[in-house]
């Protein structure tokens, strides 16, 4: 199956997108955590191959989801910010590909290319013939937001749910609503199909349900990666625009902030693993890919951060990608190779027999998951953006552009509006502890990557425009 080739209806899968908001690549067991409850990743992760080093294209929710649902860069999109007011409107989302290929799609939960700033999102030329919206699991909207709607519906008050100490639980959180509407989707099918969904967990704020809240006891967690220079480090950024000031973790206790972190992914697994009993019940699982991913990650304390922003650490960048078909891909493997969350969209329409745009920057991972190509390599680079992309009146720092690149060994980072940088060894140095951008033994190799990137941005990030057709 390539993407030339338009395929049979008997050949095309349905597929199933789950993708969470704010999820790090290090919250899983099967991929080496041993402190999280992730029974349904992990059994997902036998079913099918791990890409253990799948990067986002931003650190922001907007910009992020808007490469991954186009196949294309922020920068080239033109869609870099959160709080956007509308969306440019020239490349294709991938649903909309796949709709006019002859899936049914749907979309349960948030989408977030535009803002859903005192309005529920616009609907786009989607191709969605189900949408079911929650951008945020609050009751900020009075029209619009399915979810609320639900939550009225059963008798529950979210407002004060979310106030109470036991905060909402899961027979009206927003998690256990999108199984419920992904499961009614699938039984009306009869085509094949394709299903994004999009809970909100474990974004902040971190308020799990206390069932879930007390299976983590903070005491027995590792807590953030942190070490006293990381403050100095901080200090010299802290113009650079991010949600928090550094501070020491144990000031805004950093091992609290992770269990309850934990808990959410708890629960986002519980009702992960209800979908697929259900889809199994319905006969829906065996010719369905599965792919979970996130939109990208969170600080969670490292380098005495919490959240998001302009910076582009490993927990901020660095998010899960598990895809699985075990009638037709490999299972139980990992794949260490530079992947950008972008190619996930040149590899569904890969496996749908659709063919991808011409300025589609995705590259399919369709010939590794086959087990056509060898797992160690499919990029030689990954880059990540950050152009103005949160309101800076209300977070810590000012304008800020920040762009990173990372080779095998190497990560670079260029805050442009700052004048500042950072160069990591991720081989001795995998936490980015170490910054090398100063030490004068390093500068010959800060050269080579800032020539490098450059060169990189040059070739994936500027649009030539229409295609030439004749020599003048």
């Amino acid at each position: 199956m390539t993407a030339k080739r338009q395929a049979t209806t008997q050949d095309r899968p349905n597929i199933l997108l789950y993708c969470t908001d704010q999820q790090r690549f290090d919250t899983i067991g099967a991929l080496g955590n041993p402190y999280v409850q992730t029974p349904t990743l992990d059994k997902l992760v036998s079913n099918g191959v791990a890409f253990t080093h799948s990067y986002c294209q931003s650190p922001i929710c907007t910009p992020s989801r808007s490469s991954f649902m186009t196949g294309m860069y922020p920068s080239r999109i033109h869609n870099n910010r959160n709080g956007n007011e509308e969306w440019p409107n020239h490349p294709p989302l991938i649903s909309k590909l796949l709709a006019d290929g002859g899936y049914s799609c749907g979309l349960v939960g948030k989408f977030h290319l535009q803002s859903s700033g005192y309005r529920t999102e616009p609907r786009l030329d989607d191709g969605f013939n189900y949408w079911k919206f929650s951008h945020a699991p609050r009751d900020d909207w009075q029209t619009g937001h399915d979810y609320a709607d639900w939550v009225k519906a059963k008798g529950g008050d979210l407002t004060a749910l979310r106030d109470s100490e036991e905060k909402v639980p899961s027979e009206f959180h927003q998690t256990t609503w999108i199984t419920d509407c992904a499961l009614d989707f699938i039984e009306m099918q009869t085509e094949p199909w394709f299903l994004i969904l999009n809970p909100y967990d474990p974004h902040p704020p971190f308020i799990p349900p206390k069932s879930y809240a007390d299976r983590f006891d903070p005491i027995t967690l590792p807590g953030p990666h942190f070490e006293e220079n990381d403050l100095r480090q901080q200090e010299d950024l802290k113009e650079v625009a991010f949600q928090t000031l550094a501070e020491h973790p144990d000031s805004f206790e950093g091992k609290k902030q992770q269990a309850l972190y934990y808990a959410m992914i708890a629960q986002i697994d519980d009702q992960f693993g209800r979908l697929l009993e259900g889809m199994a019940s319905l006969k829906q699982l065996d010719n369905t890919v599965i792919i979970f991913c996130s939109d990208h990650g969170e600080m969670l304390g490292d380098h005495g951060l919490l959240f998001k922003g302009c910076r582009f650490y490993e927990g901020l960048v660095r998010v899960p990608l598990i895809i699985s078909w075990p009638a037709r891909f490999k299972t139980d493997m990992q794949s260490d190779a530079l992947v950008e969350l972008l190619d996930m969209s040149a590899t569904i329409l890969d496996i749908a027999g659709i063919a991808a745009p011409e300025a589609m920057q995705g590259k399919s991972l369709l010939p590794i998951l086959a087990g056509e190509q060898t797992l160690d390599h499919h990029r030689d680079f990954v880059r990540c953006e950050y152009f103005d992309a949160l309101d800076t009146s209300f977070v810590q720092g000012s304008l800020s552009y920040g762009t990173m690149y990372r080779n095998r060994r190497y990560k670079l980072v260029l805050y442009h509006s700052h004048n500042l940088g950072e160069v990591y060894d991720l081989e001795t140095d995998p936490w980015e502890h170490h910054n090398l951008w100063h030490e004068s033994e390093h500068q010959a190799l800060k050269h080579q990557l800032i020539q490098e990137s450059f060169n990189a941005t040059m070739m994936q990030s500027i649009d030539l425009g229409s295609r030439r057709i004749a020599p003048m």
